[in-house]
């Protein structure tokens, strides 16, 4: 049975209704955040980045990131959307980006190598997040993330 191997929380400052994840040491990607940005889906994927799209327009968004050993087990009950994708770390680090401020200090260790990873990213909160928009502007927490990252190949 598929296991935890480390989990971390961060905050992700939500900008234009959208966030990424890449790939930490992203000096040789062809594609840097947010260029390229594919807002038509939660989540889209470039070399060494993950993008990922929100119900709000601007907030702080709640992520908790998983690493497993294995493929989780598929929990689609109580999530407003989930999608997946392919993911390469040449460093085993990752770096959360916000369209607004850029690079963030929180960084999350996949492994203490580069490899290839599947990632399914759940969301919940979207339409909470809209509303927030619409109205006050701002928040934090209202939308939540839970990111599980497992090795390509691994059962």
């Amino acid at each position: 049975m598929a296991q935890v191997v480390r989990r971390q929380r961060v905050s992700a400052y939500v900008g234009y209704h959208a966030f990424g994840l890449q790939e930490s040491n992203d000096g040789d990607l062809p594609v840097p955040f947010p260029d390229a940005f594919q807002r038509n889906a939660l989540i889209s994927t470039h070399p060494g980045r993950l993008d990922i799209t929100s119900g709000g327009h601007t907030h702080t968004a709640t992520v908790d990131v998983e690493v497993w050993d294995a493929a989780p087990p598929q929990d689609p009950v109580g999530w407003d959307e989930q999608g997946e994708g392919d993911f390469e770390s040449a460093s085993g680090q990752v770096a959360v980006w916000s369209t607004h401020t850029g690079r963030t200090d929180d960084v999350i260790r996949l492994a203490d190598t580069g490899g290839s990873w599947r990632v399914r990213v759940s969301c919940v909160g979207r339409a909470e997040a809209a509303a927030l928009a619409e109205g006050e502007g701002t928040g934090f927490g209202v939308e939540r993330y839970l990111i599980q990252f497992w090795a390509k190949g691994s059962a």
